[in-house]
């Protein structure tokens, strides 16, 4: 079987570096994953943008977000969260830019599911997330 892919979600106004770097440390780590980046490249209209990122989600087999320290003013990344919740894609956190369980969890992202960056947690949770929803 070829390797889960996943769909990364985050605060592109402020955890784009983090995200550049998770992208890149997945090529050197052990956990069996690809990375879609199919972040939206441009501003879209409103329908437009939903529409496309609900297509890509749904033709992932997970979504991690990575939750950084502002995840309150991140509409969009509880839009994506609601869309692979509706596609029955399963969904974990990954802390990164200094968030922590203390931290705002955007909604729709468990406490419980939100883990810290380290690749032996995360491959825990991609296997754990492997046995969950569509992906069964």
């Amino acid at each position: 079987m070829a390797d889960p892919r996943a769909f990364i979600s985050f605060d592109f106004d402020h955890n784009e570096t983090e995200k550049n770097l998770f992208v890149g440390q997945t090529k050197n780590s052990r956990t069996p994953f690809s990375i879609e980046d199919w972040s939206s490249k441009s501003s879209l209209p409103q329908a437009q943008w939903e529409r496309i990122i609900a297509d890509k989600i749904n033709k992932c087999n997970m979504l991690i977000v990575l939750v950084g320290r502002t995840m309150a003013s991140a509409s969009g990344v509880a839009k994506e969260i609601s869309f692979a919740k509706g596609a029955d894609v399963p969904v974990f956190g990954v802390y990164v830019d200094g968030a922590n369980t203390a931290s705002n969890l955007p909604t729709g992202l468990q406490r419980n599911r939100t883990i810290p960056w380290d690749w032996e947690k995360i491959a825990d949770a991609i296997d754990q997330v492997m046995g969950e929803g569509k992906n069964q």
